[in-house]
């Protein structure tokens, strides 16, 4: 009897410090900032985006218009137990062009300047509603005449 209280014991406690240990912070990094040295490097109306990518890498991202500039982001996520996760700091580096491909101007921003944008994938829905891959494979089958087939 006094084997099963403290098998019990050791259980409740394994139990208290798993629940314990669940609780705990998760921090993840993702993306990339350049190291300040390398940003001192960067000349503004000198340098140009093949001299950007050769000194601090290719961007996370590109502008879309008209190639207006290199971002660089990086960003830092807490995972904590059931929750949902939160980012605790983003930083993005805006590196501008003028139309030769200059470097513009280089700024910094943070979670202080705005707020967070979630990055989504976009799926673009075709006008075709529910019509299945088969349904359309076999869709025409109906309306063809053998006169069409057999060139008759």
């Amino acid at each position: 009897m006094h084997g099963t209280k403290r098998t019990a014991k050791l259980a409740i406690a394994g139990l208290v410090l798993l629940a314990l240990a669940s609780c705990t912070s998760r921090y993840r990094s993702h993306g990339y900032m350049p190291p300040e040295e390398d940003l001192q490097q960067i000349v503004p109306g000198i340098d140009t985006r093949a001299s950007v990518e050769d000194v601090i890498g290719v961007p996370t991202a590109s502008g879309v218009l008209r190639d207006s500039g290199y971002y660089y982001i990086e960003s830092e996520v807490r995972h904590f137990a059931w929750k949902r996760p939160e980012v605790v700091t983003r930083e993005v580096l805006a590196i501008t062009f003028d139309e030769a491909g200059v470097v513009d101007n280089l700024v910094t921003y943070g979670l202080e300047d705005g707020k967070v944008v979630p990055l989504n994938r976009r799926v673009t829905q075709s006008g075709d509603g529910d019509i299945g891959f088969i349904r359309k494979l076999f869709g025409n089958i109906g309306g063809l005449s053998t006169d069409q087939l057999f060139g008759g």
